[in-house]
């Protein structure tokens, strides 16, 4: 396998496309400008479960300045929105463009208008008549698996999609041997992902060539034309998809949704570009939601603090349809709640549902926060329960560095790590025992102060990448990426990867992406795993350049490519330096006519890279916190976080993904919530009812790293994007429960907001 080693890998580079963010130049969806523009807005469902008795879009489509207005049944020879079927025998419901006969979610369309201006369109909305049959709901997961709850497809009989587990050792044999039963029962809200960019698309038709150029907020550009060609029965050779700067997504901009298939319908229906831009309130309705899931935890322990045994139970809410990827994390709690501990006997299941809401799906972490706060919630009962130290009990579960690589009985391996030197360092960074016995003192006092510690493992590098570079005439290299950034520096990082490989400047080198009319086929951003294997890619591709490179120089200096030496942009006979071409040069012989006998011209190499097996990122964090007993609210003091990435490409891009990961871990804590009402009515529609962390929830940050290489990928590298929504959530939680134990109080589900701390308080008092 190639290694990498460089000047700039490694090197804290500020970010090179930060400029045109700061200074507003920026190009989003909504800046684009093309003549003839048309615009779109959809008619929503006010209800969340409700038969469509008549519909009638005669008074809207009548109004000066309407273009079209389509509904359900004129799309009903189009195909329905993609699932990926992960588990044998799920369930798929069919996804409609509009919704025809029914409703099964508040929100969901059932109408779109196109007008020559926005405003327009959204008054034609409002002259389409709809009469409704609305029928019975429902929200919760747990109600939706009880006998005679409503169904959301009563042709399936049942509101399980799917169930899934494993298993693995001896599971009735380690809970018949322990000496401690201990329980949880945990419930994890729904969150949002709440993008700085609401979605948006813009579909331009070529009537010249019969082609479709679409510009999406997006994760990933191939999903969007495969969903676009799928969908419209259209070649994907003759759509184009574009992402331009791409305003935050988070995993909810990893598929392409029913709204940007039909502005790309309308475009080719109507002949003319069409534009449809979510306000704030539209994208909290309709763009996937996250985390709703309700886990029933039991582990057998022994007397030391050992876990012996396993046993998880979870009910996760898919929403009332599938997404690409909605199926994917109910997959993750049964697969990794035994997080970074050595659990031999385990026995996992989840039962997905479906509900009356809208579909949930992939969100920074994707499954991994749900898994880890199981494993270290369980981690402090065990401790709460037997009288330990909770770092001590994490220690003595730690799986070891010498049983890497390591199988869990879940039957995954994980590739290497030192959970234990994580767990240390976050300990001495935040000074521990002096910790406790400041937490002594208070409690002497009546202050309300808790320690919570928080282990976990990220999952990274999943699937294939590709990657290609170009050394152009001049010697100025162009680098071609299927990963489609959004906030995570690729400009930057990838530039530092290609120039080291090739040794020249960085300012030579550009990198684009998000295209496919440009860039080869990738998968796109998500799940950690650029760095792993986009960044791979690109190291393939720049060696394979290099040699070429070197047989080119190899003519142009009469020797033999094993006697060249490639070093710092040059190329020289080893021994003799003065006898030195150029990669300039070398790359204007490339494009010349006769570069080298056997050799065909050009300077340029395309890879695709996939890891022999997944990655497994890994940290520890600590929170402080005080609780006001008054009030019930919760203040957090100190956050530290200990992570490990393997090797780190730019300290400060790795830097800046856990300040922005811990930011939206410390909001799902003790803020962010996704409320429906019994009905399906969305609660918290607008940023007045859904609170996102403002920079006065946030502590400063205490960040540190230890390095333990991945040996999967010529870089040595693993994913961080996720890192601090998995980590923090738990340790903030375990650091309440430990503030309020001296009252009784053993477990708080998140969010921890003042009146769930307060009734908390209440009701151990009782």
């Amino acid at each position: 396998m190639v290694t990498v080693s460089g000047r700039l890998i490694g090197a804290p580079v500020k970010r090179v496309e930060d400029p045109r963010f700061i200074t507003g130049a920026a190009r989003y969806v909504a800046d684009i400008r093309v003549p003839g523009l048309l615009h779109v807005a959809f008619l929503r469902s006010p209800y969340a479960s409700a038969r469509i008795r008549r519909l009638d879009p005669s008074r809207a489509r009548a109004l000066p300045g309407v273009v079209a207005v389509i509904t359900g049944e004129d799309v009903a020879n189009l195909g329905d929105m993609p699932a990926n079927r992960v588990v044998e025998g799920m369930r798929v419901p069919p996804h409609p463009l509009l919704a025809r006969d029914r409703v099964r979610a508040v929100g969901e369309p059932v109408a779109a208008v196109v007008a020559e201006a926005p405003a327009l369109a959204r008054d034609a909305l409002e002259l389409i008549e709809v009469e409704y049959e609305p029928g019975p709901a429902v929200v919760d997961p747990e109600a939706a698996v009880q006998p005679g709850a409503p169904l959301v497809h009563p042709e399936f009989g049942t509101n399980v999609a799917f169930t899934f587990g494993q298993e693995g050792g001896d599971v009735e044999g380690a809970f018949a041997r322990a000496d401690r039963v201990v329980r949880l029962k945990i419930a994890h809200s729904r969150i949002a992902a709440v993008a700085m960019e609401p979605r948006g698309a813009l579909a331009v038709p070529d009537p010249a060539t019969g082609e479709l150029t679409v510009w999406v907020s997006t994760q990933s550009v191939y999903n969007v034309r495969s969903a676009l060609s799928a969908v419209l029965g259209e070649p994907d050779h003759r759509i184009r998809v574009i992402a331009p700067d791409v305003g935050g997504g988070f995993g909810s901009k990893g598929c392409a949704y029913r709204e940007e298939v039909l502005t790309a319908y309308l475009a080719r229906t109507l002949g003319r570009p069409v534009r449809w831009v979510a306000t704030r309130s539209e994208d909290l309705l309709s763009t996937m939601q996250a985390r709703e899931e309700v886990d029933y935890v039991q582990a057998a322990v022994a007397a030391d603090g050992r876990v012996l045994g396993l046993k998880v139970e979870s009910i996760y809410n898919l929403g009332a349809f599938l997404q690409l990827s909605t199926a994917m994390p109910p997959l993750r709690t049964p697969v990794y709640c035994v997080g970074a501990y050595d659990i031999r006997n385990v026995r996992t299941r989840v039962t997905a549902v479906f509900t009356n809401t809208i579909p949930t799906g992939p969100y920074r972490g994707a499954g991994r926060p749900e898994a880890a706060f199981v494993a270290e919630r369980l981690m402090d009962e065990v401790a709460r329960e037997l009288g330990l130290d909770p770092a001590e009990v994490r220690r003595r579960n730690f799986i070891r560095p010498e049983q890497f690589p390591y199988r869990t009985a879940t039957g995954v391996v994980y590739d290497s790590g030192d959970y234990g030197r994580a767990l240390d360092r976050a300990l001495e960074l935040v000074d521990y025992t002096g910790l406790r016995a400041e937490q002594a003192r208070a409690r002497a006092q009546g202050e309300l102060m808790g320690i919570g510690l928080a282990t976990y493992i990220e999952l990274s590098a999943q699937g294939w990448e590709s990657g290609a570079v170009r050394v152009e005439p001049s010697g100025r290299v162009t680098v071609l990426t299927g990963s489609v950034p959004h906030g995570q520096g690729h400009e930057t990082a990838w530039a530092q990867i290609v120039a080291d490989e090739l040794g020249v400047p960085l300012e030579n080198v550009r990198v684009r992406y998000g295209d496919t009319g440009v860039v080869p086929v990738g998968i796109g951003t998500f799940g950690s795993r650029s760095a792993a294997l986009a960044g791979s890619a690109l190291v393939v591709a720049a060696e394979k350049v290099r040699q070429k490179a070197l047989q080119i120089a190899a003519h142009l200096l009469e020797a033999s490519p094993e006697d060249l030496v490639y070093e710092g942009g040059r190329i020289f006979v080893r021994g003799a330096p003065g006898r030195a071409v150029t990669l300039e040069q070398v790359a204007r012989a490339a494009y010349s006519r006769a570069p080298a006998p056997g050799i065909e011209p050009g300077l340029e190499a395309t890879a695709y890279f996939q890891a022999p097996q997944e990655g497994y990122s890994f940290g520890a964090y600590v929170a402080v916190v005080r609780v006001d007993p008054e009030t019930g609210v919760v203040r957090l003091e100190k956050m530290v976080a200990v992570d490990d990435c393997g090797r780190v490409i730019n300290p400060l891009l790795v830097e800046g993904q856990i300040h922005g990961g811990l930011a939206q871990g410390i909001g799902q804590a003790l803020l962010e919530r996704v409320a429906y009402d019994e009905n399906g009515q969305l609660l918290t529609g607008t940023l007045m009812d859904y609170a996102v962390p403002r920079a006065e929830d946030l502590p400063a940050f205490v960040v540190d790293r230890t390095e333990t290489p991945g040996p999967g990928n010529p870089l040595g590298v693993k994913g961080v994007g996720e890192a601090g929504t998995i980590g923090a959530p738990p340790a903030i939680v375990n650091a309440v429960v430990d503030a309020l134990a001296p009252l009784g109080v053993r477990h708080i589900d998140m969010p921890l907001t003042p009146e769930r701390v307060l009734a908390a308080i209440r009701a151990a008092g009782k």
